[in-house]
């Protein structure tokens, strides 16, 4: 008996890339904007920096970056499952734009382990630095959130997980990092290659944002007010938690250094959360080509 050979498959290049789709637009900007290398930030001045630092000062910024570091492993380990099903879904566009998400997060991985070791110098365990609210985001709901579309790729969990992943790590928790950076060593004028470096990682992130709130907004076009309750529901979930980390984070301090104030930062975080969740918000009843022309040029 003979076996008839298996067909060709067909792929979705068949019909040509779609230049125009936002996916494709960020794309074209990871490409522009994206390729820098952690290994080329010069990090001589912020050695000589960190040793000026009172103990206070290195310690504010040592937890900040060990945070980022562990979260930016916990976000590259736990992209995956997000692209195996935009890939089974044929968005050539999306996996595409996807390979550079996953690549740019790995980079972020690298340049924090190196700050981490040329700068801080600091060998020690810095597990003491990750609190309740912390774990709970980063090793219970990121992991559990991304995993579960290996058995449920539905509109719905789809959504749950950027929200997770988009909204709430990176849209409320990296953005108010990054914010804290900028407000310590911009306005001391310290460590330059951080500086540089901090520069380079919020255009990546902004990218991945924007990316997010397309998928939500797609999602919500394409599969109606059920998406958006699922939506609405995670985010009631976790923002609480995340603005939990934050008060955490200042809150291991009697005073805080650099003129760092709580206040600030709670705001900035939340405020971050409310511009996103209202445009997502804007895709009720649209369609999708509504949905992709409304989307702002990210870095």
């Amino acid at each position: 008996m003979t076996t008839s050979p298996t067909p060709p498959r067909l792929h979705t290049t068949r019909r040509g890339l779609d230049h125009g789709t936002f996916p494709m637009r960020l794309w074209a900007k990871a490409k522009a904007h994206g390729i820098w290398n952690p290994q080329d930030i010069d990090f001589e001045q912020d050695r000589r920096d960190w040793e000026k630092l009172n103990e206070l000062e290195r310690d504010v910024l040592l937890r900040l970056s060990t945070l980022f570091q562990a979260g930016e492993e916990s976000v590259t380990v736990d992209l995956l499952p997000l692209i195996g099903v935009i890939a089974s879904e044929g968005r050539l566009e999306e996996e595409m734009y996807l390979t550079s998400f996953l690549w740019e997060e790995a980079k972020h991985v690298e340049l924090f382990d190196r700050f981490l070791r040329e700068v801080t110098q600091y060998q020690g365990d810095l597990s003491g630095y990750f609190t309740p609210s912390y774990s709970i985001i980063f090793e219970q709901e990121l992991p559990t959130a991304l995993a579960q579309l290996r058995q449920d790729a539905s509109p719905e969990a789809q959504a749950r997980a950027s929200v997770t992943y988009n909204m709430i790590v990176e849209g409320v928790l990296a953005e108010t990092g990054y914010h804290a950076y900028r407000h310590m060593l911009e306005r001391n004028g310290i460590l330059p290659g951080m500086q540089q470096a901090v520069r380079h990682l919020q255009r990546d992130e902004s990218r991945h944002m924007a990316y997010g709130v397309y998928l939500l907004s797609r999602l919500v076009a394409e599969h109606g007010d059920g998406v958006w309750r699922a939506i609405e529901e995670r985010l009631a979930e976790l923002l609480g938690p995340a603005i939990l980390l934050i008060q955490e984070l200042f809150a291991a301090y009697d005073t805080l250094p650099f003129g760092l104030e709580l206040e600030q930062f709670t705001e900035y975080a939340i405020g971050q959360f409310q511009k996103r969740s209202q445009r997502i918000e804007k895709a009720r009843g649209k369609t999708l080509a509504d949905v992709s022309s409304a989307q702002p040029s990210a870095a």
